[in-house]
């Protein structure tokens, strides 16, 4: 070891060393057992209490930050949409097991909306046969909520071409499981929405927004307001289903009443198939893809 190792070397054990040497050297006693004589960091219930929301949340962005930066992650391509509306080949059990005339009137709409998910997968598997690298970063890496529907489609989407492809998953009351196109390594579980949130939009170079609910509703209005508020730089959005979205959102009302400019409507792109999205995509970067 030369003078100069020497000098650079660190004097303080790492966590994880810490941590090992306690469990080979810890003799069981009345106070090495009390849960005050635990490391803070292997702590799971100090950790869980009410005073420690502010750690949680900075721990909740380095986590996925750090593992997507270590992964190669230079940019996304972020997908948006329902978790209802149902894959094509599943649209004649979802009709059939309508009953009543609400029931039937709500799967109808439902399985209109479903060339959607077709949609959302060739989205991605374009995006992902590209392989846009840059600086040795993968760009345009496809990253969806992890979930069913349109989210599958998308991760989908780039496993159907063997590309790596996010999921931002969150913890709710009923049961939330990754959908099984998600890489396993990119697969992320979040407590706080708003950190969820984040991350959608710290990587994303274009954002494609399908028909969907009030999750769907949140990401895409607060995208809009992030750029219309400068807070954002402009990247491509792609709003799918203009039938959908000028059935539920008076457009032009808003405008009409002000609350909005008029410009701010061209925020967004509308389109209805996954090849205009992808163009307007690579001319807005001006990429040869």
């Amino acid at each position: 070891m030369t003078e100069e190792e020497k000098l650079s070397r660190r004097r303080f054990y790492k966590a994880e060393q810490e941590a090992g040497f306690v469990a080979r050297h810890e003799t069981r006693t009345a106070q090495t057992q009390s849960a005050s004589y635990k490391l803070a960091f292997r702590d799971e219930e100090f950790l869980l209490r009410e005073e420690l929301r502010p750690v949680r949340f900075q721990l909740e962005l380095l986590k996925t930050e750090m593992l997507l930066e270590e992964a190669g992650i230079g940019s996304t391509l972020v997908c948006y949409g329902s978790a209802r509306i149902p894959a094509p080949e599943m649209v004649e059990a979802k009709l059939a097991a309508a009953q009543t005339p609400e029931e039937k009137v709500v799967a109808q709409r439902l399985a209109a909306n479903a060339r959607y998910y077709d949609e959302a997968r060739q989205l991605a598997r374009i995006a992902s046969q590209c392989a846009v690298v840059e600086k040795g970063m993968r760009q345009f890496v496809i990253c969806s909520g992890g979930g069913p529907s349109i989210m599958e489609a998308a991760n989908r989407g780039a496993a159907d071409v063997g590309a790596e492809t996010i999921g931002l998953n969150i913890v709710l009351p009923h049961e939330q499981a990754p959908n099984p196109y998600v890489t396993p390594r990119l697969a992320f579980q979040f407590h706080y929405f708003a950190l969820r949130k984040m991350h959608f939009l710290l990587r994303a170079r274009a954002v494609a927004v399908f028909p969907g609910g009030f999750g769907t509703f949140d990401e895409f209005f607060e995208l809009l307001t992030l750029i219309q508020t400068g807070k954002m730089k402009p990247i491509p959005i792609l709003l799918f289903g203009s039938e959908f979205w000028d059935r539920v959102i008076n457009w032009d009302a808003l405008a009409e009443e002000g609350v909005i400019n008029r410009d701010d409507l061209k925020l967004f792109t509308r389109v209805e198939t996954a090849e205009e999205a992808w163009s307007h995509i690579t001319g807005f970067y001006g990429l040869d893809c």
